[in-house]
């Protein structure tokens, strides 16, 4: 046991020596998409970009948390919209994400479900205040431009999937 501390009734407190502060858990959900197009048979695929901290930068997919009443596809197709500027139709599901950060004394444990996507109308000039540049890259570029490793194997997964023949009925 550590020193007495006085609490805001005035009675004294026992604190343990080394008592680390609890953590609340809780659990966030989230969803976003791979939107593609081809330039010269070629595959490429939206990233943003926003500030964290007084120097960094992290450039990655586009997602965001659900509307009330919202289904997961729904959540995806608006928060694509809104962080690109693109409108976009989902034309298959891609895996989903999950990790751990930490916000206001509370451990979150966060899901994103992804989807492929293609663009249908729209452009990136007109996206939201979310990202601070929006902007088109190769495939063969994200595992050098996107931030998170769970982001980059994602579009490496994406990258397979797209390159794969597709299997016709017979």
């Amino acid at each position: 046991m550590g020193e007495c501390q006085p609490t805001a009734s005035g009675q004294a407190h026992q604190r343990h020596v080394g008592a680390v502060a609890r953590l609340s858990d809780s659990a966030a959900t989230s969803a976003g998409g791979i939107v593609v197009r081809y330039e010269g048979g070629q595959p490429w695929l939206v990233v943003g970009s926003r500030r964290r901290e007084r120097d960094a930068r992290t450039w990655t997919l586009p997602k965001g948390t659900p509307e009330s009443g919202e289904t997961t596809h729904e959540t995806a197709i608006r928060e694509v919209t809104e962080e690109t500027g693109l409108q976009v139709r989902i034309t298959g599901p891609l895996d989903s994400i999950e990790y751990d950060f930490f916000q206001s004394r509370r451990r979150i444990h966060k899901t994103v479900h992804y989807f492929l996507m293609e663009p249908t109308g729209g452009g990136l000039d007109q996206h939201d205040h979310e990202f601070e540049e929006v902007r088109w890259i190769r495939f063969d570029d994200a595992p050098t431009v996107l931030t998170f490793e769970t982001e980059r194997a994602l579009v490496a997964l994406a990258g397979k999937r797209l390159a794969a023949p597709t299997q016709e009925a017979s």
